[in-house]
């Protein structure tokens, strides 16, 4: 069932399937190909949404980890990057209807791919999501250990525990301001990191 999933696929969704098996093996280069494949794609589809350079480069993070940690899930039914691209939809659209209160329509949003419509889950956390939220996610966690130490508590506590802005600042008994401009050039160096062929080459 899961080859004749795989062969109706387009050829770049193989490439992206292999890429998925390889990556669930804890391969840091497959994790490392996948982020730098759709990065830029999700990136721009959120900074359209979003209309905010610095909102839509932490979404595009929160997107990758919440992929990555639910990467056992994903099934050829349909194209890694239209899995990809619902998660950070989903994503955005809850930080949208939070930040402003708004009903956000996503039916006319087009995939990547322009692949199939697939049905969305209810975003009520229950017991395994909450479970799976507490999970590592594998590349960014890997990431982050190269950053400097005060970076890497804020990220973890951004992108792993998923605090606010102002929960950070309590928890760390840090500025608002300095909290966020730190998490920017934190996201900044992130990024720099994902762009290098450097992270998919180490070993």
């Amino acid at each position: 069932m899961e080859k004749q999933l795989f062969n109706n696929l387009s050829e770049k969704a193989q490439q992206d399937y292999i890429l998925v098996k390889a990556a669930l093996k804890d391969d840091e280069k497959a994790f490392a190909k996948l982020l730098a494949r759709y990065k830029d794609t999700i990136y721009f589809m959120l900074l359209k949404m979003v209309n905010n350079k610095s909102d839509a480069e932490d979404l595009t993070l929160e997107a990758f980890g919440k992929a990555f940690k639910n990467l056992h899930q994903y099934s050829p039914h349909y194209a890694f990057s239209t899995w990809l691209f619902k998660i950070a939809s989903n994503n955005c659209i809850d930080f949208l209807r939070k930040k402003r209160g708004i009903h956000v329509s996503i039916e006319n949003q087009e995939s990547p791919e322009n692949e199939q419509t697939i049905k969305l889950k209810s975003k009520d956390p229950n017991p395994e999501e909450r479970l799976i939220r507490k999970q590592k996610a594998i590349l960014l966690r890997k990431v982050v250990r190269r950053l400097k130490p005060r970076y890497q508590v804020l990220v973890d506590l951004r992108y792993f525990k998923e605090y606010s802005y102002e929960e950070i600042a309590q928890e760390l008994s840090l500025p608002l301001g300095t909290v966020k401009a730190q998490l920017f050039r934190a996201r900044e160096l992130l990024f720099k990191m994902i762009d290098t062929t450097e992270i998919g080459n180490r070993d």
